[in-house]
């Protein structure tokens, strides 16, 4: 997620390196460089050069020099200004209708569609909610039966007319059947449409005036940089939408559409889209989007998805078996597991600071489990709650059950035995006889 932008970044912020005072000479050399990154990355001229101008003034006007490095205050002020530039703070959603109407917007092939049903199952999942998804794409073909796809796969009812080519009447109809069967939340999808199309663009302005929805939001590949901006604008000008979706940044973005339509069009950005999964959507955090794109990881985030995915009574459960030292493969597999479902591998590496930027030349593949879980797969049942009945033989045909070598098999058994080793030490008071190794070892 905007890797080259943060390559760029952190080259020129590497100026001041080695600089004992911050002077017009090297904070002009560095924030030339950060307006370089910033035009490459698709963001607007103008907006580029306000933000390095705004910089470099709150740099100048610094009084606690004596304190910062000049590096790492230049870090700091471009942290906060790109914070700024993309909104500051979350902006929630206003879910007060009975039901709530959520109007989609957007280009063809945005990723509208997926993202709906994204957006229904966060709100299912997250917030309680019954949503109703509405099928109102009535010009693409098989749009209908994707949204049903999607609307089966994560348990959420669609709402659809087939022949029927009006998308102001199919939407008020599936208000009045959500109402009438306990959907506090409807979700209508409509057809991609260019902004340039007139008749298109008035047709999505009956819809919206017809159903006169609580949020209005606008779905945009944020691959496509400076274009989604313009987009925007004229979508808002004719629609006046709350919010702003930004889809496929887990795509080699450039970022310039999350660093730019904020300013342009002046609404929030609410959510993103980070992969292909149903589950694969974040609320937007200004603050920590600009630490990600420094090279500063995200740990709230992190935290939060691990909080999402580990069941607290499973836990309890784990952490008994542990202490009793019947911590086995299978254990190893649920958390495998659940690690998996937190989203793709190198979206969490990147959250971790400085650990995106130490493997950025490193393929993180998201089947780095798979040799793992088929050496697994291969044990009996025996082997999987008691590896330390595992000897040579087994290990062979452990081996050739799972496509690996007896050296691969040995790797994971030895790893095992002193991850269960460090977690038996971290119950009760074994933290401190872990910490006081940790003292020799150093």
């Amino acid at each position: 997620m905007f890797d080259n932008l943060s390559d760029k970044l952190d080259k020129a912020l590497h100026v001041l390196k080695g600089h004992g005072s911050i002077t017009e000479v090297n904070v002009a050399e560095t924030l030339k460089e950060v307006r370089r990154a910033l035009l490459d990355a698709d963001v607007n001229f103008k907006i580029a050069k306000e933000f390095t101008n705004t910089v470099k003034e709150k740099a100048l006007g610094q009084n606690v020099l004596t304190t910062l490095q000049p590096g790492q205050l230049m870090v700091k002020l471009v942290k906060d200004e790109l914070t700024q530039l993309m909104g500051g703070e979350a902006v929630g959603m206003n879910l007060q209708g009975s039901p709530s109407v959520i109007l989609m917007s957007g280009l063809q092939g945005s990723g509208k569609t997926t993202f709906s049903g994204k957006l229904a199952n966060f709100l299912k999942t997250k917030k309680s909610k019954k949503p109703l998804l509405v099928a109102c794409d009535i010009y693409r073909p098989a749009a209908i039966n994707q949204l049903q796809v999607v609307g089966e796969q994560i348990g959420v009812e669609v709402y659809a007319e087939v022949g029927n080519t009006d998308p102001v009447a199919i939407s008020k109809n599936a208000i009045s059947h959500a109402k009438a069967n306990g959907h506090n939340v409807v979700i209508v999808d409509t057809a991609g449409r260019l902004a340039v199309d007139e008749a298109m663009m008035t047709e999505i302005a009956n819809v919206h005036k017809a159903i006169t929805p609580d949020e209005t939001l606008f779905v945009v590949d944020s691959m496509t940089g400076q274009d989604a901006v313009n987009t925007a604008k004229a979508f808002n000008d004719r629609l006046n939408f709350d919010g702003v979706i930004l889809t496929k940044l887990d795509g080699d973005t450039r970022g310039g559409a999350a660093l730019s339509i904020r300013t342009v069009v002046e609404k929030p950005i609410k959510f993103i889209g980070t992969g292909e999964k149903m589950d694969a959507i974040d609320v937007f955090y200004p603050s920590r989007m600009a630490d990600r794109i420094l090279g500063m990881g995200d740990v709230v985030s992190l935290v939060e998805r691990a909080q999402d995915q580990f069941d607290e009574e499973e836990a309890r459960k784990l952490q008994k078996k542990i202490a009793k030292n019947q911590f086995g493969f299978d254990d190893f597999m649920k958390q495998i597991q659940q690690v998996k479902k937190m989203g793709s591998m190198k979206d969490l590496v990147g959250m971790i600071p400085g650990a995106g930027k130490a493997l950025k030349d490193v393929d993180i593949d998201d089947d780095a489990f798979k040799g793992i879980e088929a050496i697994i797969n291969s044990m009996t049942l025996e082997e999987r709650t008691q590896p330390a009945v595992i000897n040579g033989s087994r290990k062979k045909r452990i081996a050739k059950g799972s496509g690996t070598s007896v050296q691969e098999v040995n790797q994971l058994l030895k790893q095992f035995d002193q991850m269960s080793k460090m977690m038996k030490m971290m119950q009760g008071g074994g933290g401190r006889k872990m910490m006081q190794m940790m003292g020799k070892m150093r």
